[in-house]
């Protein structure tokens, strides 16, 4: 035997123990290491195994109309090349594996099937879209977004025939009921925990049971959007653009929400709405959740948890929105800490660095923010008025894109700061500058993190009309492609109070990391540069390919894409689109399950079209509705990865 070969079972080692491996499907250990593997086990000549070094992903061209069938679907034509100590390398091509299609049915572990994305009420009876006659459904979702992939010590579901690995899958929204009606904001989002069958050969996940999560504990779920694994093997959900308070009650969409939850327009309260779900997944595949009240009641995006355990920054999906950190009291327990918001001590703008300092909010419990959303009503907390009152007791701020008036009321600190965050940030003097803050994740090693900016407009540009100087945003033009934002961590921070906060994972400074390009419409109908980021949305990084991964939610891209930038060399590559009109969702990069890495993609309302989709709305409609039920399926699945050569070459 040549002793430059390993042994199958050496070879089966050195990928459970190995940094970096086969992005999901059918790569088997002995594929992977074809020119190192085979031979008999008993060679006590036999090197050591060659160590992995970087990944670097090989950009693909957009999808264009040439191929159109390419341009509505989930679309993949890049690579990933692997590089090893000895100078070998080896490529893989990628592609994705929808576990479903939602509106399918699929296996529910009893023996039984239940419907992907499926709504159900506060009794966990199915929501029913009764919108056209003869054609009564159970409603379903097209807008999965947030993923998590989780494994347990001790899984145990039957069905599965190598090892169980959980994924954990929550459903924003549904855009539309049958008769072309908007659901937006209507329907209580379900969230699911998936049991998926891990081939051990090949990596590859296979479903084998759908458990939909039981919410009626914690008053149901509104509008969950991105979401990301605690450091403690928990999904952390998010419930996005708050319902306000102040206007709940004439809301249509709220009342709406209302009935489909409780049965009537009026049960449902505005103040149980707008928090942080938390799920955790059963050995047996089912999930239980908790929804904690004392991270601010904002437009949560994407929270990230610093690997002290205690440190979350939070993204703010708004218009006159702030940079939020939460510090718990205790390790991998979020029911109790403190809340910050960032006031910038220094202007930010697309070619500054500046400086910031975080403003005490307040410190809770879960507990007592729930008895206070329970009992108060927002009259009882401060006022908040639309018209200039002619008092200077009262507050001029802007929310969501719109001049307020507010004054708080005697003795209410804690319940502003918990239940009327977004307004009392603006009295505390926070930098309340933000349009759409959207996906937030963390490079450990070089202890910085990262906020998406799906949009830089409005209140982030000097002189609009709602911009205001005393927040220290102020870039010079709009940029409707958006941008990342990247913040210096460090330890020592002293908040506003003059007291240091009790975490080294605070971020000091910020500054643009990258931005898109507004572009004059091109041959697709584009209006951001194709070959640049627009409107990013999710953010995930991976420490062991130093590769930040961006999903983009743009009206810009007439397809969406997932992009992979790598920090080390600056490149930015394109690995994924989504089909004509969806939104880049799901995000989530794992690097080692078992073995295996693995990157979660999903998408969310494909052939949602908008002027941007004029030139090419009627050649992709057809096709987009054969793939995706009319337009009321997405998909959740993973990128996968098979060598593009047969063996390692040097």
């Amino acid at each position: 035997m040549s002793q430059t070969l390993l042994s199958r079972r050496k070879a089966l080692q050195f990928l459970t123990g190995a940094p970096l491996l086969p992005l999901g499907t059918a790569v088997s250990a002995s594929s992977l290491l074809a020119a190192c593997g085979g031979g008999d086990d008993d060679d006590s000549s036999t090197p050591g195994p060659k160590n992995y070094v970087s990944a670097t992903f090989t950009s693909m061209a957009a999808p264009t109309l040439s191929t159109p069938a390419n341009m509505a679907t989930v679309y993949v034509a890049s690579q990933l090349k692997v590089a090893f100590d000895d100078n070998s390398t080896q490529t893989y091509e990628l592609g994705y594996q929808p576990f479903f299609v939602t509106g399918t049915e699929v296996p529910d572990g009893n023996g039984g099937t239940i419907l992907a994305g499926g709504y159900y009420d506060i009794n966990n009876q199915p929501i029913f879209d009764t919108s056209v006659a003869g054609k009564e459904r159970h409603f379903f979702s097209d807008c999965p977004d947030g993923s998590s992939l989780i494994s347990l010590a001790n899984a145990n579901v039957p069905g599965v025939k190598g090892k169980a690995v959980f994924s954990v899958v929550q459903f924003e929204y549904a855009s539309a009921d049958q008769a072309g009606n908007s659901a937006y904001g209507t329907l209580p989002s379900p969230i699911a925990v998936l049991t998926l069958d891990q081939d051990q050969t090949t990596g590859k996940l296979s479903l084998v049971k759908y458990h939909n999560v039981d919410m009626s504990k914690v008053h149901g779920l509104w509008i969950t959007c991105g979401a990301s694994l605690s450091p403690w093997n928990t999904h952390l959900s998010s419930e996005e653009y708050e319902p306000d308070a102040f206007t709940a009650a004439s809301s249509s969409m709220f009342k709406a929400f209302s009935k489909n939850v409780y049965g009537n327009e009026t049960s449902a309260n505005p103040y149980h709405y707008g928090h942080l779900p938390e799920i955790t997944v059963n050995p047996d595949g089912t999930g239980s959740v908790k929804k904690h009240y004392c991270l601010g009641r904002i437009s949560h995006e994407l929270i990230h948890v610093m690997p002290d355990n205690r440190t979350a920054l939070m993204g703010d999906d708004y218009t006159n929105g702030g940079l939020f950190m939460f510090v718990a009291d205790r390790e991998k327990d979020l029911s109790a800490g403190t809340l910050y918001v960032a006031h910038y001590t220094d202007k930010l703008t697309d070619t500054s660095t500046a400086k910031m300092q975080w403003i005490k909010l307040g410190h809770a419990t879960s507990a007592e923010i729930e008895a206070l959303a329970n009992t108060v009503k927002p009259t009882d907390i401060m006022e908040s008025l639309t018209a200039d009152p002619q008092d200077a007791s009262y507050t001029k701020v802007f929310l969501d894109g719109k001049a307020a008036w507010i004054k708080l009321k005697p003795g209410m600190e804690k319940a502003a700061a918990f239940l009327e965050t977004h307004r009392y940030a603006n009295l505390k003097g926070g930098s309340m500058a933000f349009t759409k803050m959207e996906g937030t994740t963390i490079d450990i090693k070089d202890k910085v993190a990262f906020s998406a900016l799906a949009n830089i407009q409005t209140s982030m540009i000097e002189n609009d009309a709602v911009w205001d100087a005393k927040h220290n945003v102020s870039f010079p033009k709009t940029v409707k492609a958006g941008g990342i934002l990247q913040h210096d961590l460090g330890a020592g921070q002293k908040d506003s109070d003059g007291n240091t906060i009790q975490s080294d994972w605070v971020p000091t400074q910020s500054h643009m990391l990258m931005m898109g390009e507004d572009i004059a419409s091109d041959a697709l109908g584009n209006t951001a540069h194709p070959d640049k980021i627009a409107s990013p949305d999710n953010l995930k990084f991976s420490e062991k390919m130093r590769t930040l991964f961006i999903g983009e939610d743009s009206g810009n891209h007439v397809n969406n894409f997932l992009w992979a930038y790598n920090v080390d060399t600056k490149q930015l590559a394109r690995v994924l689109s989504t089909p004509a009109g969806a939104e880049s969702t799901g995000l989530h990069a794992v690097d080692e399950i078992n073995g295996w890495t693995y990157i979660q993609s999903n998408f969310q309302h494909a052939g949602d079209w908008s002027s941007l989709h004029a030139k090419i709305k009627d050649q992709l409609d057809p096709l987009i509705n054969a793939n995706y039920k009319d337009k009321f399926g997405a998909a959740v699945g993973y990128v996968t990865a098979t060598p593009a050569q047969p063996s390692l070459s040097k």
